[in-house]
């Protein structure tokens, strides 16, 4: 039976990013399989069999970057090792979250462990044991362009490897030293080329984008609930949601979003109320255009996950040696280490997240601000207009939400420096279009929860009729945390409030 609790890692199995978040941010535990470790035993032999053939080999006894020209005495290779990751670990700024941390050392242990990097077992086995007891090196959130690997926040993280650096243990941020020393973990000492294949990855914009995407999704789901209570908290038309629409449309994500939009309005009595005798000929495109809207989003969204699954099976090390059958490896010098294939459909997500956030504040505005008086409600849901402004305000902060959004859609990876004297010519930037989507989502998840406060007293302004038995149930989810407005006071609890429903994916079951 397998552990539920427990992630194995396999040289030939990608991760998830369930697995991921599971390790990161629950505490999951990560061990190897024994074909793991018989893929880094062999691989550490083969890449030793040509230390004493005094040929160049880039990183393994060469300098670094524009420096690999110059060939390393076989007594300074440990120094090598060493120097270098003193020297990369040059970042900058706050620490990056511990899940994002966590993330990042779980998908270096899982691309060492496919057996192409040259490192021993030791090594993956202390990256595991940090994850496991529960210590995370403090790693700045800047220093990384995205192209030679994410080297400076990977240098941090090996430092405290070494025992060098600073760890967070317990909530507490304490030297590396002291946190291994009391857990009984020792201290790894590098050797040839284990310094070069912990840092010269894709691994910090890689596991910070599984996390983004199990964040993502979560919102998603609460955004197609928040859609449908729209819809009837404006009483609007349930016409455009016709599946023959869709049908000729030729869209997949589009069909989907309407045909999810009808069951969880099925049985709606609101749109019965007002089917006779509605003066309204088509609703505005917030509503009619939602499912093209959103649909495209969704499209754009599973494009770039499956560019993250292809990351989350890869090896990103360089050089990679490879067993040729013989006693000699092939030692392959590329560019597997560039953030690219990773920094673009990150870029990429933030601009759905833009428009997925940006038609739902529109829908806000569209139901505060009475601009069609066949909606039935009152101006910003005041329950007295004029002595109380009710969420009047609500929809200003989404609107400097939205505005923040539309910086993050402009993409990092399009701008490019130099660096390493122009050996490094063409950087990825990656881990910025990671940030820049964490970011969004963060405000995209603040958005739809302020869409759900909105619609949930507009569809409770219409009682007794009711809408779709899963918008029923997602109201009855919001009530319990938030209360009607019956009177003026702070909106921001409540929407932190509903925010946390969103985390905890509290409206996803509904979509089932």
């Amino acid at each position: 039976m397998t552990d539920q609790s427990s992630v194995t890692l396999f040289p030939d199995a990608p991760l998830s990013p369930v697995q991921i978040e599971s390790i990161a941010r629950s505490g999951n535990q990560v061990r190897l399989s024994d074909d793991a470790r018989e893929s880094i035993i062999a691989c550490r032999a083969r890449l030793e069999s040509v230390l004493d053939d005094r040929l160049p080999h880039y990183g393994i006894n060469t300098g670094f970057g524009s420096l690999s020209r110059k060939q390393i005495d076989p007594s300074e290779l440990e120094q090598l090792q060493l120097n270098l990751i003193r020297s990369h670990a040059a970042g900058v700024g706050d620490p990056l979250p511990c899940d994002v941390v966590r993330a990042m050392m779980l998908v270096l242990a899982a691309s060492l462990s496919r057996g192409h990097s040259g490192v021993r077992i030791e090594i993956v086995e202390q990256i595991l044991a940090l994850l496991n007891s529960g210590i995370t090196p403090v790693v700045p959130e800047s220093g990384s362009v995205g192209a030679s690997g994410d080297l400076a926040p990977l240098s941090h993280c090996v430092l405290a490897m070494i025992g060098e650096g600073e760890v967070i243990q317990n909530g507490r941020r304490r030297p590396a030293a002291a946190a291994l020393r009391e857990a009984g973990i020792r201290p790894v000492a590098l050797v040839a080329k284990e310094g070069l294949a912990l840092i010269n990855g894709t691994h910090l914009m890689t596991g910070r984008f599984a996390l983004v995407a199990q964040d993502l999704q979560r919102v998603v789901n609460a955004a197609l609930i928040a859609n449908a209570m729209s819809i009837d908290a404006a009483r609007a038309s349930h016409a455009y949601l016709d599946p023959r629409v869709y049908l000729v449309r030729k869209q997949p994500g589009a069909g989907f979003v309407a045909d999810t939009l009808r069951k969880l309005l099925a049985g709606s009595s609101i749109v019965e109320s007002h089917a006779a005798d509605d003066p309204r000929v088509q609703d505005p495109y917030s509503f009619r255009c939602a499912p093209l809207v959103l649909g495209a989003a969704l499209d754009s969204f599973d494009s770039c996950y499956a560019r993250l699954r292809d990351e989350l099976g890869a090896v990103t090390d360089n050089p990679l040696i490879f067993d040729t059958g013989t006693d000699v490896p092939d030692i392959v010098s590329a560019g597997c280490f560039h953030g690219m294939p990773v920094a673009l459909p990150l870029d990429t997500l933030a601009i759905g997240i833009s428009h997925l956030a940006g038609i739902a504040e529109r829908r806000v505005y569209h139901m505060l601000s009475v601009f069609d008086p066949e909606s039935q409600l009152t101006a910003f849901m005041s329950p007295k207009p004029g002595v109380m402004s009710g969420f009047m305000i609500v929809q200003y902060a989404a609107a400097a939400m939205c505005n923040e959004l539309i910086g993050l859609a402009t993409p990092a990876s399009v701008a490019n420096l130099s660096t390493c004297a122009n050996m490094e010519d063409y950087n990825s930037f990656g881990p910025r279009s990671a940030a820049k989507a964490a970011r969004g989502v963060q405000l995209a998840r603040s958005i739809i929860a302020t869409e759900l406060l909105c619609a949930a007293e507009g569809v409770e302004a219409h009682r007794p009729h009711r809408s779709g038995e899963p918008v029923e149930k997602a109201i009855s989810i919001i009530r319990e945390v938030v209360e009607p407005l019956e009177a003026d006071r702070s909106p921001s609890p409540d929407i932190a409030a509903i925010e946390k429903l969103i985390e905890k994916d509290a409206f996803g079951p509904l979509l089932s």
